[in-house]
């Protein structure tokens, strides 16, 4: 009926308790299970958030309730700094692209920032791009059998009018403890963003190459989702059947979520104001993608197989001739 989080908090004593967090149904964001998380805390960091609905969390219930209750109760507590993840991309009436209404994620992304500023006037507000690293919701996504249809991929405008800018998962929480030391950082937003924009196409067609799936050797191939009314109908589908965990975390909101370009804003401090040296994903993704290579049992003579050729990175220039 409902989740539970164990949460440790530790101090410079090197000791440390476990408190479950009951996150339930019948009491929502339990305020007591909140209180117990947070007394003693002279920092709260809130990471909670959903990436799908489901019927017993809404979007709305998680990132704008869940997330005052817990900025208004971390204040109430005289907790002095209040670190929470927000997202890249955020707005009131985000347009729709792919699924009608846009958005519903990043709508109550950007309901919840608010709801905790008035709660919590002075909360650092992290908004990340997609995260990436070691199983996670971003490559593994794309990786998965279920995001394909046979070997081919569908991207909306077959990804070449999308622009991503991922960070790495590493330089997110070195930014969380570098916010957590950092008094002036209080009060402000930071956007979380890697040091390169790349096309989506770009993007997936590299991790493809990464795997051994590239065209040549395995048949993979790109096309425009918009035509094919069986993919949106998969995800549906998907969504229905395994309400819980969507397989392969293909649903209608993600599909919508991945098509919006990454913004980053003019003036508005990024993951280097807070002391982040950002990891490439040249350097990382490599690793990543590893366990997912096609005939993974295979035993390669070296130089064997050519190393792929890295995404190209879109130029300020290119990107404005993109969306003229």
């Amino acid at each position: 009926m409902g989740a539970s989080v164990v949460i440790e908090p530790v101090g410079s004593s090197m000791s440390s308790w476990s408190i479950e967090w009951c996150i339930c149904r019948e009491k929502g964001f339990s305020p007591a299970s909140i209180r117990d998380a947070v007394k003693h805390s002279n920092v709260v960091i809130n990471l909670v958030g959903r990436d799908f609905e489901t019927k017993n969390f809404k979007f709305k219930d998680v990132h704008v309730n869940g997330a005052e209750r817990i900025a208004r109760i971390a204040r109430e507590a005289g907790v002095e700094r209040l670190i929470h993840l927000s997202s890249l991309n955020v707005e009131a009436n985000p347009k729709d692209l792919y699924v009608k209404g846009g958005s519903e994620w990043l709508k109550s992304k950007y309901e919840g920032e608010l709801r905790v500023r008035d709660a919590f006037p002075n909360a650092t507000i992290i908004r990340p791009a997609d995260i990436y690293g070691s199983e996670d919701r971003f490559l593994r996504y794309y990786a998965h059998i279920w995001r394909r249809q046979f070997r081919s991929m569908p991207l909306w405008h077959k990804g070449e009018k999308t622009v991503k800018q991922p960070v790495y998962v590493s330089d997110v929480a070195q930014a969380i403890i570098n916010a957590a030391k950092d008094p002036d950082s209080a009060g402000r937003i930071y956007q979380a963003v890697g040091p390169k924009r790349y096309q989506l196409s770009e993007l997936v067609d590299w991790f493809h190459r990464l795997m051994r799936k590239d065209q040549k050797r395995w048949g993979y191939m790109r096309y425009d989702m918009r035509w094919d009314p069986t993919f949106l109908l998969k995800a549906k589908l998907n969504s229905f059947i395994c309400p819980g965990t969507p397989i392969g975390g293909l649903h209608p909101a993600r599909i919508e979520r991945e098509a919006v370009t990454d913004k980053v804003l003019t003036g508005v401090p990024t993951l280097e104001d807070l002391g982040v040296t950002l990891t490439t994903m040249e350097q990382q993704v490599p690793w990543e993608l590893r366990p997912y290579r096609a005939a993974l049992y295979y035993d390669a003579e070296l130089g064997e197989f050519e190393t792929p050729s890295p995404p190209k990175c879109i130029e300020a220039r290119d990107e404005l001739r993109l969306f003229a």
